[in-house]
């Protein structure tokens, strides 16, 4: 075996040992996604998440982790979408975002 077939084949599998992760931890954030929005009695609209940013910091105890933003879509009155946004710390939810919405029971009422 060669060194360069050696270094290509364990940067494919970084990447793919990368990708596999990241999809985990998606899957992971979407089921906390979903879990909020029932909880706020709104509804996640195409169970789908899209990254919207990757970059590395630091966590609470310091530590450098990989730190993920992901957008969705949600309803409240199931006749308006509203923007929400997800972010993540290694695999740990740090807090969920949604844009100023119309509260399900009360129609009208901005939350």
């Amino acid at each position: 075996m060669s060194l360069n077939f050696i270094f290509w084949s364990t940067c494919v599998a970084g990447l793919v040992s990368f990708w596999w992760q990241s999809d985990k931890i998606k899957s992971m954030a979407l089921a906390q996604v979903l879990q909020y929005c029932q909880q706020q009695q709104l509804q996640l609209l195409d169970q789908t998440m899209v990254l919207k940013g990757l970059r590395l910091g630091r966590n609470d105890s310091g530590i450098l982790q990989i730190q993920r933003r992901y957008a969705f879509e949600f309803t409240s009155t199931g006749e308006e979408r509203y923007a929400g946004l997800v972010e993540l710390s290694g695999s740990k939810l740090r807090h969920i975002e949604l844009a100023p919405h119309i509260l399900p029971e009360e129609r009208g009422r901005l939350h």
